[in-house]
């Protein structure tokens, strides 16, 4: 791996050089990056918040959406609907993966965002049951599909643009802002959520203030719209769009996926695993600690605040590890580490004190940044340019609808029914999966993309 010489920090990153070419022989300006860093960022952490505020918030609108009588169905109703958004996603991957592979990444991105943008002003804008009764709870479903269907398209169009631009020996550390700038939404929602609940307390938010999220994520949604539009198509891509034209009898898109079936095979073996793991710790632990253990909201949401901030500081680092070290090891103590501490933390997460669930989520983040900085990076490494956005997200949005989309619900159920120790069984069993497709995998550091 070659070693670049120092150079004054630029951008959010302190190792962008000025003057690196990216692999494939095109050197991007500064402008170039900002933007792309920028483009790809803010988009990607709407998709984030718009997920997270739906999980911090469900406790709130659950009873604003299905039958008030009833708080336990009125939640797992409402977590349900969050599940079925994830059903979407391979659909979006299909749908905007081929835009992507065929008419650009850029163009792929500025659709996505406009379609998560309107799924979030609906949510906000929605009726209640009590006005239209079982009405409220179809347009939140179509909502969520709108949203599913958008995201579906959004991390694979984002993280392939993201990865085309990077320098090859930096790919990890670059490429490692899809998920400092998921989880920064995920911060932010988790931030407006703790500072609504401290500022108007459980029973406003219930009424009203669940709303101000949504709306907001989708006035910041139509800015990243605009935002977008101003992407240059990636070198990567251009060159590779010359020599289909000039060679038409290239297989279609699904097709590819087939002949990179291997490569689609580890891509659902590592999510599976990843999935679980991160949606039982941001989503489904503060969720559950709220409406069931009936923790004090604020104080859970501030130690999901502290445990997301540790997170976003651990993923550069992590990035930059492997770019020095290799994927595979960094990858490899993510699934066993987390496999192995799964059950100790979840204990510790249910020991009846907001700084003992806090403890518990900065530790199981630490060990999921490591998959979360590397993941990008390696999933458009395994695949080709024509089919790499489809490639990385059909399986990939496959992996996260079964394991990841029913993970608050599953967790929620079984911890109701006194059977965590099966949801606890069965994401060790995802980790360890996770942990046989790192050793089965080939190393792809510096890998180069054209």
């Amino acid at each position: 791996m070659p070693t670049p010489s120092p150079r004054p920090a630029t951008g959010p990153f302190p190792d962008q050089p000025d003057q690196h070419d990216t692999g494939h022989g095109h050197r991007p300006s500064k402008n170039d990056r900002r933007r792309a860093l920028l483009g790809t960022g803010l988009g990607n952490a709407l998709e984030w918040y718009d997920w997270q505020a739906y999980g911090i918030f469900a406790p709130f609108f659950a009873q604003q959406f299905f039958n008030p009588h009833n708080e336990l169905s009125a939640l797992l109703s409402t977590l349900a609907i969050f599940a079925v958004g994830f059903l979407m996603r391979p659909v979006g991957a299909v749908v905007f993966g081929r835009l992507a592979d065929r008419r650009g990444r850029r163009l792929a991105m500025v659709t996505s965002i406009a379609l998560g943008a309107a799924g979030s002003l609906i949510i906000g804008l929605a009726p209640t049951y009590a006005g239209v009764g079982a009405g409220a709870s179809l347009i939140l479903l179509l909502a969520r599909l709108t949203q599913g269907l958008a995201h579906g398209g959004e991390l694979p169009s984002s993280q392939t643009y993201l990865a085309e631009t990077a320098p090859p020996e930096r790919r990890g550390r670059w490429t490692s802002i899809i998920y400092v700038s998921g989880a920064c939404g995920m911060l932010t929602a988790a931030v407006l959520g703790a500072g609504l609940s401290s500022l108007f307390g459980t029973q406003a938010l219930s009424a009203w203030g669940w709303r101000v999220p949504f709306i907001a994520g989708g006035l910041l949604g139509i800015y990243t719209l605009f935002l977008r539009r101003r992407l240059t198509e990636t070198h990567v891509f251009s060159e590779d769009q010359t020599s289909r034209n000039a060679d038409p009898r290239r297989p279609s898109v699904l097709r590819g996926i087939w002949h990179n079936r291997g490569a689609a095979g580890r891509v659902i073996g590592l999510t599976a695993g990843f999935t679980i793991a991160y949606q039982a710790w941001t989503t489904a632990a503060p969720a559950y600690a709220i409406s069931v253990t009936k923790l004090n909201s604020t104080a859970v949401l501030l130690a999901e605040v502290i445990a997301l901030g540790v997170f976003i500081a651990a993923l550069p680092l992590c990035g930059s590890l492997s770019d020095r070290i290799g994927r595979r090891p960094v990858l490899l103590t993510f699934a066993l580490g987390t496999a192995a501490l799964f059950y100790p933390l979840t204990r510790l997460s249910r020991a009846g004190a907001a700084w003992q669930l806090g403890l518990a989520m900065v530790i199981a983040l630490l060990f999921i940044a490591l998959i979360a900085s590397v993941a990008p990076a390696v999933f458009a490494e395994l695949f080709p340019t024509d089919v790499r956005t489809t490639g990385t997200g059909v399986p990939y949005a496959i992996a996260v609808a079964l394991f990841g989309g029913t993970t608050p619900y599953l967790q929620t159920w079984l911890a109701s029914i006194h059977a965590q120790s099966y949801f606890t069984g069965y994401a060790i069993a995802l980790l360890l999966l996770c942990a046989l497709v790192v050793l089965t995998s080939p190393e792809t550091r510096a890998k180069p993309l054209a």
